[in-house]
């Protein structure tokens, strides 16, 4: 029997690889934020794809977690950058979380709720209240570089 750890990567393997073989590693074939957008919800609105979705949802996942996978997989797959992803990603959010709203599933969106986050920012803030405002009115004014990117 052979063992699971042995199917791992050793480490460095990476570095031994011929470069650019994983399709990841090669330009996407949409760089178009529109045209990903398309694909996708093209892809999303077949019946199987759908109901897969409810079964996931009802299932208690979440529609951020839902919606992560499907990104990550397009850019595993060199369809799009992530940079298209962080665009796109609201709006397939959106399209997905109207299937259980239009069944009447309850389900979870992924997010904090919004006190959750409104104290996590007044934590944030907190230490900088007592700063001198001369401190943080202050503009610094950059050293000219004498390094070797260092324009002449």
């Amino acid at each position: 029997m052979k063992s699971v750890i042995s199917n791992r990567p050793i480490p460095g393997q990476s570095l031994t690889t011929t470069p650019k073989n994983a399709q990841y590693e090669q330009p996407p074939l949409i760089v178009n934020p529109e045209e990903a957008l398309q694909i996708h919800l093209t892809r999303l609105s077949k019946p199987r794809s759908m109901e897969d979705m409810l079964e996931f949802i009802e299932g208690g996942v979440d529609i951020r977690t839902i919606v992560e996978g499907i990104l990550r997989g397009a850019v595993l797959n060199g369809v799009h950058s992530i940079d298209v992803s962080l665009i796109i990603a609201p709006v397939l959010h959106e399209f997905i979380r109207g299937l259980p709203l239009a069944a009447g599933i309850d389900f979870e969106d992924g997010f904090e709720d919004q006190q959750d986050v409104d104290e996590a920012m007044y934590r944030i803030k907190k230490p900088f209240k007592d700063v001198p405002k001369e401190i943080v009115e202050e503009e610094e004014i950059p050293e000219k570089s004498s390094g070797l990117m260092a324009r002449r």
